[in-house]
Formats: C-alpha cells, structure tokens, sequence
C-alpha cells in the first residue's frame, strides 16, 4: 500500500484536481516536521503536498521523485455509481427481541463488503450503494438494532456495541460468506473498529470515514458546548429545550427525556437532538438532511438509540479502547477517509487513530464536512474501495 515505501500515508485531497492524489511520506522512528507546500503537477495543476522532514534522517523524495511517481499512479473512478437495486433482501432473528433487515446488491458472485450505518440508529439508505462498484463488489447493507426497517423500532433492551458485532457475524454466516471487506463511517467507523478488533480474521480491508472513537471528549465536543462555539444558531435550540438546571449534562437531560413515558416529551427531545447533528453534518447546510429532523419515526430511533450508546460510553471497558486494540488490525488494509471541517467528529479523532496506526492511509477531505454524500469525502469514499478492489484483483 505504501506508495514510495513507507509505512505511514497520510494525503490531503484535492477534489478540483483530477490528477492522482500525492502520499505524505511521515516519519518512521524520527521527530517530523511538517511543511505544507504547493506543487504543480506535470499536468500542470496544483495539489496540496505535506512533506515530512524528520530530523536527522533524510526521507523526503526529490520534486521529481514524486512527479515520477505520479506518473506511475493508475487513475481510480471517484465517481459514484449509478442507482442499483437489491437483488435479495430478508430479515435475521437475531435475539429473541430483536429482527434485523439486509439486503444485497450488486454481483452475487463478487468479493463481499459490508455497510455499517452510522448513528447508532441511522438505518441505511439505497445512496449507500453507491460507493461500491457493483460489477465487483457483492454488497451487504443490513438496519442495525432499532434502526431503519429493523423491529422492534427504537428499541433499546439488548442494544449493545457487542450486541451488534454478534449480529454482523450472525448476518455473515447466514450469508455464507467467509469474509468481507468492512465499510463504515462516523458510528460505523466506530463498530467497523470494534468488529475487526474482535473478528480480524474475518476482514479483508476496511474503509472508514469520520472517525468517532466514543471517547468523552468527543462526546463533550459535541454534545456539551465545545461545537456550539461554531454553530450557535443550531445549538440554542438543542440547549433550550433543557433547564437550565439541568445543563450540566445534555447527554443526561436528554436520555430522561428521550425514556420518558409521554410520548409527546420523546418526539419533542428526538427533533432537537436529531435537528443539531443533521444541521451541522455538512459544510455546506443541506436542507433535505435537515429535514429528517422533522420525521418523528426517524428521530426517534436516532436520538433514542444514540442518546443510549453515548450514555453507556459506548460499552467500551475504556475510554481509549479502540486506540489500545489497534495491534489486533494493524495488518488489515485500511483507508481512513477525514473531512477537515468536520464538526460532528473533529479530525482529532482520525488524526489519534492515525498516530496510533500509520500503517493505515489516512486522507483528508480539505474542502468537507462529517457528511458522506458531501463531494469530496464521497469521491475519496469511492476511490478507496476502488484501491481495495485492485488490491484483490492482483493478489496482494
């Protein structure tokens, strides 16, 4: 995977430029120091390049050395793909309470990949096949508990991080497939994370986009006052909804809301958590994602589900335990996909993960937000499962 030889890659994307992004090559052992330089290609457009000069040790390639190498890079589609259908779709009991929905589209024959939605209880959605080229990828989208066409709806008992790591080997046996290639972003990066700690033997490469670790500090950042500081016309009415005397936890104001009896009060505290992260997921405002926080069938399960998971920390044993586990995926073959602006799950996150696991790609998103459907995170989505692709498709 590592483009001139080394074991850390780290890109900042440029999706005006339709020349092959260029690697940072970052340092080994050795303290780095970044500078950030704009080159022009031999094509003669310009691309963002990091180099990395690591301190006593001379790593940085020539100009010419990554022009060259540009020249070698084969052109990846970044297009999405055109609207599919499934070609099958059931229902898995998986727990005497819970029945989850799947489906499968494109080539039933392919190298299988699995959608992990984010939230938890955003459910998935048919754009979401779209990142995957359907001729090679056979491709397993399926509701997580709660969520989506999945029943019992908002349900929260026996709704666990662990409970749906069992639930995907569940769906991968069903489907008889050995192993999958694993795709998830925002929460499902976080699962995608958890799974492949828990079943590495079972993931042939990983893509993941806006990464959410599901430590307290990224649940303060969100939740607690931090991306107030840029959205304050979205947050006000998150907060208003809470007494004051209430707002020394939001995550805890709203979980006594969001379990309460009336009926009314859940719907009321679901549009107002839903409304904060869906106006804040795109750098750019998107009114159709806006208005999702209008449908009460969807807030509910949403708000409901993500209020139950960022109150139990995740079911992590510790706040750091997808960072401590990485040596369990280290060899997986992985992009990480980063919106710069990213308010829902700041780049931290991505950046933390990519200090603790270099061998991963890690390319950033310069001009985008947390959304997937936003351009340039979708284009780069593309393109990493088109990398991956090839990667089968030579045998390495």
């Amino acid at each position: 995977m590592s483009l001139l030889g080394f074991g850390s890659k780290f890109f900042i994307s440029n999706t005006c430029s339709s020349s092959p992004v260029l690697p940072l090559i970052s340092s080994t052992s050795f303290s780095s120091h970044l500078q950030f330089h704009h080159n022009f290609t031999l094509s003669g457009r310009k691309n963002l390049v990091i180099h990395a000069q690591n301190i006593g040790y001379n790593s940085e390639p020539s100009l010419i050395d990554v022009m060259e190498s540009e020249k070698e890079l084969p052109q990846v589609n970044k297009n999405l793909y055109p609207h599919i259908e499934p070609y099958s779709t059931g229902f898995l009991k998986v727990s005497d309470i819970h029945t989850i929905y799947w489906e499968q589209s494109g080539n039933p024959n392919g190298h299988p990949v699995v959608f992990l939605h984010g939230g938890p209880g955003g459910g998935t959605a048919p754009s979401n096949r779209r990142f995957f080229d359907p001729e090679f990828y056979r491709i397993v989208l399926f509701d997580q508990r709660g969520a989506g066409k999945s029943t019992p709806h908002a349900c929260l008992v026996e709704n666990t991080t662990w409970d749906l790591i069992n639930d995907i080997e569940k769906l991968r046996q069903h489907l008889e497939i050995p192993e999958w290639q694993v795709f998830g972003g925002s929460w499902g990066s976080t699962l995608s994370l958890a799974y492949s700690q828990s079943h590495p033997d079972k993931v042939t490469g990983m893509v993941l986009r806006g990464i959410f670790l599901l430590r307290k500090k990224e649940i303060d950042w969100f939740y607690e006052g931090g991306a107030a500081a840029i959205y304050p016309d979205a947050w006000e009415p998150f907060r208003d909804l809470i007494p004051e005397n209430e707002r020394g936890s939001f995550v805890d104001a709203y979980s006594k809301r969001l379990n309460c009896d009336d009926k009314e009060i859940q719907f009321a505290a679901a549009r107002a958590w839903t409304k904060w992260e869906m106006m804040t997921a795109h750098l750019l405002p998107n009114e159709d994602n806006i208005k999702k926080g209008d449908d009460d069938y969807f807030s509910l399960a949403f708000a409901r589900i993500e209020n139950h998971y960022f109150v139990n920390k995740g079911f992590f044993p510790s706040d750091s335990f997808l960072l401590d586990n990485v040596d369990k995926i280290r060899h997986i073959n992985t992009t990480i996909v980063q919106g710069r602006y990213d308010v829902c799950c700041p780049m931290m996150s991505a950046w933390d993960l990519h200090k603790a696991w270099p061998e991963a790609e890690l390319n950033v998103v310069p001009d985008a937000g947390h959304s997937a459907n936003e351009p340039g995170i979708a284009a780069e989505l593309v393109a990493a499962n088109e990398n991956l692709k090839n990667i089968v498709k030579n045998g390495q």
